[in-house]
């Protein structure tokens, strides 16, 4: 199987990165992102690309692929709905339709996030612009659109968010979250489970195109 993987500098992307190169089955991890990971792999290949909104120069090297793992996306905090939207639907879409295009037979797995509203109508900004991301996935012609929605995310790795707020806040949780997971196991994942559950919904598919956190936990 031949991955290509958004965000792999992220909280998420980096767990999801790890569990690809470990995975017999994946034979090409290619990334793409506005900064490299740092990575040495031979399974690896990394491109920098610093305009996410346009891949016209790029096409040659993004045919090809079995399964794209979205996992690039941004704080809401002290946004407007419109940059939100530029930076949240604008860059997922871009990257999505001409993959869609390049890429008929691929499963494309979104990272969208508890509380996302499908209806596009509630009163949270980001859970309004997500939905919009969501539903527009699920209207490609991809063979298989996933929609991941994890609540609370225990990093195990060594996986560090980029966002200062949520280093901070993880800084702070870190010892509790593995007691919230035995308390709530429904709503914490671990960053091995999202990756391997991706890997299992590209290699099998899945019953539901939205997945809350416990059917994450059931696609691993």
């Amino acid at each position: 199987m031949k991955v290509l993987i958004f965000g792999a500098t992220g909280m998420v992307g980096q767990g999801v990165l790890r569990e690809c190169l470990l995975e017999p089955d994946v034979s090409l991890v290619q990334t793409i992102g506005r900064t490299a990971t740092g990575l040495k792999h031979p399974k690896l290949r990394e491109t920098v690309h610093a305009d996410l909104l346009h891949y016209d120069a790029m096409e040659d090297q993004l045919g090809g692929f079995d399964a794209c793992f979205f996992c690039l996306g941004v704080s809401s905090a002290g946004m407007s709905e419109p940059e939100y939207q530029r930076l949240t639907y604008g860059i997922t879409m871009a990257a999505a339709e001409t993959l869609a295009r390049l890429n008929p037979g691929m499963t494309f797995v979104y990272v969208s996030g508890a509380g996302t509203d499908s209806s596009e109508k509630g009163r949270s900004m980001w859970a309004r612009v997500k939905g919009k991301t969501e539903n527009a996935l699920l209207s490609l012609p991809f063979k298989a659109a996933y929609m991941f929605r994890p609540a609370g995310i225990q990093p195990m790795n060594g996986e560090r968010s980029k966002t200062p707020a949520y280093r901070l806040f993880y800084s702070l949780i870190v010892i509790l979250l593995p007691l919230i997971r035995r308390i709530l196991p429904a709503y914490v994942l671990t960053t091995e489970e999202i990756g391997r559950a991706m890997i299992g919904v590209a290699r099998r598919g899945f019953p539901k195109k939205i997945l809350e956190s416990s059917d994450i936990r059931n696609a691993v």
